[in-house]
């Protein structure tokens, strides 16, 4: 196995993989052209991909076959359905010890369930993908398969426990591990997750300290988890385990796991990470070992395909108000003020377009998926100068990506990566600051700039109450999905519902801001911009 130096790394194995056993195809019935185009910038970034327009080139669809759709569920249901223990090894389920009404596992000496009631999930229950129809093509945000936007459900599997599962709970050794940056909700997510594993009577959990070089770096030591342990970490910031970027290799990292008698690891992390989980599972099937491997999604930029939200980022929007805020006041209460407030978002602008939606105090939002033009008539500078003239302030929130991903950038590129593959980004926040003072200079109109970056300050807090709650979901939900012997998988929230999804159908890229959805339109009203180009 080739040896990899970050998650991004791992992710390129991974994906490598993919291509040979998953044909590393999007879903034609996923995406229409107007998305494959801003894909298309949006992604040139991303280093495990190759040949993005190849990726998302829709297959060809054989309309005039009265059969169509029953052939795209069909191939939707291959490829969502989850790798399982049983897919590599013959294993014979038992009884679940797990259930809602007892604080202890259950007591099934004799084989059978104490409990029979109805809080288990069965095998077979499904939630919907997509439950949005849409009338036309033109429509706002609009996904459609074929010219007349036909209605296909399209299922996926819902997570929750099961009443058969395939580990001796008091014979498992399970392993958590946090990877990429910080993120609120980490410590939330790693709580629960040792708590439901000790309801189903898990006694030996260990934490994996510092991201996946923790499995190989021998001054590491693994943490011993407990609910004495976790019981009040929630309260605080950061990781419990500590997080980093990079690793050792792929085969490294399985021949830890082995030694280690890991039975369960549970990573958290995004797209990269996941990535590296995946190439985990991979490898440890290839062995045919007893080991799953389950991701929890953890990017607080809200950038994982399918998923309504990710954990960490209502927190990140609603500490995002402090920061404008504290920009407003310095904007109103200065002669032709202007605060500039960026937020984080390298290749998505969710964080920057909730925030200024939510407070209510931003004139200009700057996101990565939208290109924007500086100088003209229809530019940036010539709509701030106008806000000046007649309103005597502005405040402005722009994405950290913003400006950096379409052909023609405001910043020089740089070749240098982070020690997880990302291309180093320029601060567009400075830039703007300079532009913003230069233009205003040769025009002969004072102004007052300040810019706040409040970028540590949101990434470093504790949960808030929406993400506490997420985090509780999907650690109970991770835990459930390796006792009923899911692989390779990861969990989420897809419309409202817990879901279960394989790795690679959130990993292919990133989620972005569709500049043609309704809630762009919404930030567009909500600020007054017009259309910079």
């Amino acid at each position: 196995m080739t040896s990899v130096s970050s998650s991004n790394n791992i992710a390129l194995v991974a994906l490598k993989k993919q291509s040979r056993h998953f044909k590393l195809q999007l879903p034609s019935f996923r995406f229409n052209h107007l998305k494959s185009r801003r894909f298309e910038g949006t992604l040139k970034h991303a280093s495990y991909v190759k040949d993005v327009s190849a990726i998302l080139t829709k297959s060809e669809i054989d309309f005039k076959d009265p059969n169509w759709k029953q052939r795209i569920q069909e191939d939707f249901s291959k490829q969502f359905s989850l790798p399982h223990l049983n897919d590599i090894l013959d294993l014979k389920p038992r009884p679940t010890t797990f259930t809602p009404k007892s604080r202890g596992p259950l007591d099934v000496g004799n084989g059978e369930l104490k409990d029979k009631s109805d809080g288990y999930v069965h095998d077979d229950d499904r939630a919907l993908l997509k439950v949005l129809k849409f009338a036309s093509p033109s429509s706002a945000g609009a996904e459609c398969i074929d010219p007349d936007c036909s209605w296909v459900e399209q299922w996926v599997q819902r997570a929750g426990p099961r009443k058969e599962i395939y580990y001796e709970p008091v014979e498992v050794k399970a392993a958590i591990v946090t990877c990429g940056g910080l993120c609120p909700g980490l410590n939330d997510v790693i709580r629960q997750i040792v708590l439901t594993l000790e309801k189903y009577g898990v006694k030996n959990i260990v934490g994996i300290q510092y991201g996946f070089r923790g499995f190989c770096d021998q001054s590491l030591r693994e943490l011993p988890l407990s609910h004495q342990v976790v019981q009040n970490i929630n309260l605080a910031g950061g990781s419990l385990l500590g997080v980093s970027r990079g690793g050792p290799s792929v085969s490294a990292i399985v021949d830890s796991i082995k030694a280690k008698a890991i039975d369960m690891v549970f990573v958290l992390g995004g797209n990269g990470t996941h990535a590296g989980a995946y190439a985990i599972h991979n490898e440890c099937r290839k062995r045919k070992m007893k080991v799953t491997i389950i991701g929890v999604p953890k990017t607080i930029d809200n950038d994982i395909q399918l998923m309504d939200k990710t954990f960490g980022f209502d927190t990140a929007v609603e500490e995002a108000q402090r920061a404008i805020n504290s920009a407003y006041i310095e904007a109103h209460s200065a002669y032709h003020g202007i605060g500039i407030v960026k937020l984080m978002g390298r290749s998505c602008g969710f964080i920057a377009m909730h925030a200024s939606l939510s407070s209510g105090q931003i004139d200009i939002c700057l996101i990565p998926e939208v290109p924007f033009k500086l100088e003209g008539p229809n530019g940036v500078l010539q709509h701030l100068e106008h806000l000046i003239r007649t309103n005597g302030s502005a405040v402005i929130c722009v994405a950290e990506g913003a400006g950096q991903v379409f052909e023609k950038e405001f910043l020089s590129k740089s070749n240098a990566t982070d020690a997880s593959g990302n291309a180093m980004l320029g601060d567009i926040g400075v830039y703007m600051q300079q532009q913003i003072k230069m233009h205003f200079k040769n025009i002969g109109l004072p102004a007052d700039i300040k810019y706040i970056d409040p970028t540590y300050m949101v990434r470093a807090c504790r949960a808030n109450a929406s993400d506490a709650i997420l985090c509780t979901l999907l650690g109970q939900n991770a835990v459930h999905g390796a006792f009923a012997g899911f692989s390779g998988i990861t969990t989420g929230v897809c419309n409202t519902h817990h879901v279960y999804l394989p790795i690679p159908e959130v990993i292919r890229f990133p989620k972005s801001v569709n500049p043609n959805s309704r809630m762009w339109h919404r930030c567009l009203t909500s600020t007054g911009q017009p259309d910079f180009q």
